[in-house]
């Protein structure tokens, strides 16, 4: 699938820019993979892929326990979307083909 790989996320959130490494595989529309950032990385879950959307939630327990839920279009060697931070809102992301 096209959205499989890695990739380098630039992640807009209140505390300002936050970078972090995506890793991604699709199989019959199920989405795995991982999300690291600030030394950490997490298993995703919930994952769905269907043709160029994809969505995936993951759970950070730092700076404070919560689940990051993403939904976000693929277009050739890039992926930007929207990242919701429970009730903090919604936040944009983008990234590039590592």
């Amino acid at each position: 699938m096209a959205v499989d790989g890695n990739w380098n996320l630039t992640m807009t959130t209140p505390m300002g820019e936050q970078q972090a490494m995506l890793s991604l595989k699709a199989a019959d529309g199920t989405l795995t993979g991982t999300l690291g950032a600030a030394g950490n990385t997490a298993e995703i879950f919930d994952g769905i892929a269907s043709g160029d959307n994809v969505s995936w939630k993951v759970s950070i327990d730092k700076p404070m326990p919560l689940t990051l839920e993403f939904t976000g279009t693929v277009s050739g060697d890039s992926i930007s979307g929207e990242m919701g931070i429970g009730p903090m809102g919604s936040f944009p992301f983008a990234g590039a083909r590592a």
